[in-house]
């Protein structure tokens, strides 16, 4: 179906998203997210750019603004009041960004000698990477649409905050290593393991935000990022990316659209890495395409992460694009078109799982129900994702 002729649907999903979380009309306590937020804020930088309407532009806006000033600051249980970052009122407005920004789950962090209860630390507050870079595009979707500076800064003051409490030294080989999961100021690790993705989205994520900065910034600004990515390709070197997990193989496909992109127009030298990434998408896929669970029925099935593969999948017409109308920038363009060809055969899923959701009576699961922010921002993702997948 042409994307266009969905737009009737995700603007009552995303109306609907905003009047049950707060942003519109808002209410004291909003319920933020941060995953959620950052791709409802490219929902509606996607419905601006499409329809016109400056309500979405506006909504956009206003969502950042809550973000920063819900998931920035301490939480209503927590002794600890304002801005993560320890700044003041004042400074923290002008530099949100600068201590992190918490998940939003609905319980406070583990302590520092807490006991670890696997189960139980998914719905416990802190910071995730993957969660930092997600917002980082958001800010870099808001400035693209906008032209405001301070979007940019933004961005780029979460990158170096990211990379520089996410990142550590081993002992005793003194390599570079990441922690998944750490406390809402930053201070300790909650999960110390490295996410499976975490160094390829912050390689392709610090990429995207240098690529946006004006050199000609007044006042200057710190706003260089090539310490912190030469990090993260360290991080990256001889890594697999493969997964079958459906929310993981959209990310990749996501990442890979990112990445050629950024050899297009940012000057990066990933074409190798853009390969990797396709070869080990394409091995998932077809591991998840033999054993996916797309012909149960609601109430076993989980709706963000099947619509994390279907906005992917919106990304392969996207590579092969970019790959055809800048053939000069590719040394290998007909390596990597075979590939993109040969993924552009799982398309399908994305009709079969947008298909599924989209029908009101799956929507009636509680599966659907229990995740319903999340689902609802995603399927809109999904059936418009113009504003997600541009980055240029």
């Amino acid at each position: 179906m042409d994307a266009s002729a969905n737009i009737p649907l995700v603007k009552e999903l995303m109306h609907r998203f905003a009047e049950s979380t707060g942003l519109e009309p808002a209410v004291d306590v909003p319920r933020r997210y941060l995953w959620t937020d950052a791709f409802a804020v490219c929902n509606f930088l996607g419905l601006y750019e499409q329809t016109g309407d400056e309500i979405y532009k506006s909504l956009a806006l206003r969502l950042v603004d809550q973000v920063h000033r819900v998931l920035g600051r301490h939480r209503s249980d927590d002794p600890r009041t304002g801005w993560i970052s320890g700044l003041d009122d004042e400074e923290g407005e002008f530099h949100p960004t600068l201590g992190g920004l918490r998940i939003g789950k609905k319980l406070n962090e583990r302590k520092p000698n807490g006991p670890y209860d696997e189960a139980l630390e998914w719905d416990q507050d802190g910071q995730y990477f993957h969660y930092l870079t997600k917002w980082m595009h958001a800010l870099h979707c808001t400035y693209r649409a906008t032209g405001e500076g301070d979007f940019r800064q933004w961005a780029v003051e979460l990158a170096k905050t990211a990379y520089d409490r996410f990142t550590y030294v081993s002992a005793p080989k003194g390599e570079i290593r990441m922690y998944w999961k750490m406390s809402i100021d930053l201070s300790y690790p909650l999960v110390p393991s490295m996410g499976h993705h975490d160094p390829l989205d912050g390689f392709i994520t610090f990429h995207e935000v240098q690529a946006g900065v004006d050199e000609t910034v007044t006042p200057p600004l710190d706003l260089n990022l090539d310490a912190e990515i030469e990090g993260m390709a360290a991080l990256c070197e001889g890594r697999k990316w493969s997964t079958d997990d459906p929310l993981g193989l959209g990310g990749l496909l996501c990442d890979a659209l990112r990445l050629a992109q950024l050899v297009v127009h940012g000057g990066v030298k990933g074409e190798a890495l853009l390969e990797a990434v396709l070869k080990d998408a394409r091995f998932g896929l077809e591991y998840f395409a033999r054993n996916s669970t797309l012909d149960a029925t609601a109430d076993y099935r989980l709706a963000f992460r099947e619509l994390g593969l279907s906005i992917g999948c919106h990304a392969l017409e996207r590579i092969e694009d970019v790959i055809d109308r800048h053939p000069e920038r590719f040394t290998h363009k007909y390596e990597l078109g075979s590939i993109v060809h040969e993924l552009r055969k799982f398309e399908p899923l994305c009709d079969v799982i947008e298909t599924f959701w989209r029908d009101p009576r799956s929507r009636k699961a509680e599966t659907w129900k229990d995740h319903l922010d999340i689902n609802t921002v995603m399927l809109a993702t999904s059936l418009a994702p113009s504003g997600y997948l541009t980055m240029f």
